[in-house]
């Protein structure tokens, strides 16, 4: 089963005290496992990843086990797991996973030794700091690669809008996990007004999360079409991003639209607010919009801050493409703690 990363590091030669995990990525819906390998601060390998339904097993650990049986092979005694909540407390509960976890429990629950929990966008950061160039696709700005020095703002809309920072310099990174999807939607033209005046009638307050995010598409589409005054049918979320995404239903193409633009006003307001000197889009929706963004009002909104709208200009954005970042990120995140801190920006970045 094994499937080699698409990490800088697989090109490195062979290391010596190569560490073997088990990389974990934990959602609402899938849990995620993989055989990783690790040395000197880099990710060398992840191997091809099993996927399970959370809701057919009742804990984590039942999910380990039911893994362990089905690869057949002895587990290592060291594991990465991202987890789609904050890392903090001694209980963790995740949004729509029944499983409650424990950190301090894990170790014995799991039979690890070495253990790093790191939240599932967090991870995504780690992830950035690791993959070449050819799995971050070119949306917007000067086409170029990211800059090996400084503050990489990285957004991603999924189930929610997840909000993380990167900052590299020589020889490491740190990476900075918030809550950014979380800050108050900020309509800029008459259409957002009435969005947030809208959903302000169904939520407390307003997050950049009830817009940008699955869900929020359907939030846009509700709103247009009361302000058509149009009687339509709340759609699943799948459904009204396949009929989005296929051009098949004019309401749904009108609400994609929307959303484009508002995700390049959040992208461009947090990439203005940490000082960004360079931007990725990645999260659940990340791929879906490869082929979208370019084309969309993602870009004219990004750059749109006024007296700083040529210092936006001057910013990449790329989107990311590998297929499991979460998986790769937590592996790096592991690889950070426990082996050679940090990689070399040099050999990291072309």
């Amino acid at each position: 089963m094994s499937e080699k990363s698409t990490a800088k590091s697989d090109s490195v030669k062979p290391e010596k005290d190569v560490m073997e995990l088990i990389t974990a990525d934990i959602g609402g819906t899938n849990a995620r496992f993989a055989f990783a390998r690790v040395a000197n601060g880099r990710v060398l390998e992840v191997e091809k990843e099993i996927t399970l339904k959370t809701a057919e097993h009742a804990s984590l650990q039942l999910a380990w086990e039911h893994f362990g049986r089905q690869v057949g092979r002895t587990l290592p005694d060291s594991a990465a797991i991202a987890i789609a909540c904050p890392i903090h407390g001694e209980v963790l509960k995740l949004t729509n996973n029944p499983w409650v976890i424990r950190p301090a429990d894990l170790p014995a629950k799991l039979g690890v030794k070495n253990l790093t929990l790191v939240n599932d966008f967090g991870a995504v950061a780690h992830a950035v700091a690791h993959v070449g160039e050819e799995s971050l696709k070119h949306l917007c700005g000067p086409n170029k690669a990211l800059p090996q020095q400084g503050v990489i703002t990285i957004v991603g809309p999924g189930t929610g809008l997840g909000v993380a920072y990167l900052t590299l310099y020589p020889g490491g990174y740190i990476v900075g996990e918030t809550e950014g999807g979380h800050i108050n939607f900020s309509p800029v033209d008459e259409l957002e007004d009435n969005i947030l005046r809208y959903l302000r009638r169904r939520f407390r307050r307003v997050s950049v999360e009830r817009i940008v995010s699955g869900p929020g598409l359907g939030n846009i589409y509700e709103t247009l079409a009361a302000n058509a005054g149009l009687a339509v049918a709340r759609q699943e979320d799948k459904v009204l991003w396949d009929m989005a995404l296929s051009e098949s239903d004019h309401l749904a193409s009108a609400a994609f639209d929307r959303f484009c633009m508002c995700l390049g006003t959040a992208a461009g307001n947090y990439a203005l607010a940490q000082g960004a000197r360079g931007v990725v889009i990645a999260g659940g929706l990340g791929q879906r919009l490869a082929d979208f963004l370019p084309r969309s009002g993602f870009a004219e909104r990004f750059v749109d801050k006024g007296r700083f709208e040529r210092m936006m200009a001057d910013i990449p954005v790329k989107l990311m493409t590998y297929p499991q970042p979460g998986l790769l990120g937590a592996a790096a995140a592991f690889a950070k703690k426990y082996t050679v801190s940090g990689i070399a920006v040099s050999e990291s970045r072309p």
